[in-house]
């Protein structure tokens, strides 16, 4: 597995992860649009914040963060529990002695990787900040 900034070429494989994600998570409402996924890839790409995980030229997930933010972790249905996920938040942890994050209280799963990862639950939200208006929990690790 390869560690890279995200290129231009891999805002379609980012879209894809996300639509992807969306279609097999079914306590997610449908709010944007296939377009809209494509645009939002475009622009994490863009503004240069997105690490993207590659086993040749297949894309199998990607992290995008801005400073100690990260905005988005998703990983390619295949390469789920293969551990993509921890090797591109390790190497956010190193670019950074802090993070932050959100994930929807529904996501019990991403809940258990980011406690298991380090990360302390440090406030939990109504969602009305969120396009979905889904409850999230704000997550933030700490370099010990």
């Amino acid at each position: 597995m390869i560690i890279a900034a995200a290129a231009p070429s891999d805002v379609p494989a980012i879209a894809n992860i996300l639509t992807g994600w969306n279609a097999a998570t079914p306590w997610m409402p449908r709010v944007h649009s296939r377009a809209s996924e494509k645009g939002f890839a475009q622009m994490l790409v863009d503004n240069g914040w997105t690490l993207v995980a590659r086993d040749g030229p297949r894309v199998l997930g990607f992290l995008s963060r801005d400073k100690r933010k990260v905005h988005a972790l998703y990983i390619a249905h295949h390469a789920r529990g293969q551990g993509v996920g921890k090797v591109l938040l390790d190497h956010a942890k190193q670019a950074s002695d802090a993070l932050s994050l959100y994930t929807f209280q529904n996501n019990s799963d991403a809940q258990r990787f980011y406690l298991r990862e380090g990360f302390n639950e440090i406030f939990r939200t109504d969602g009305a900040g969120n396009d979905e208006g889904l409850p999230d929990i704000c997550y933030e690790w700490r370099r010990a």
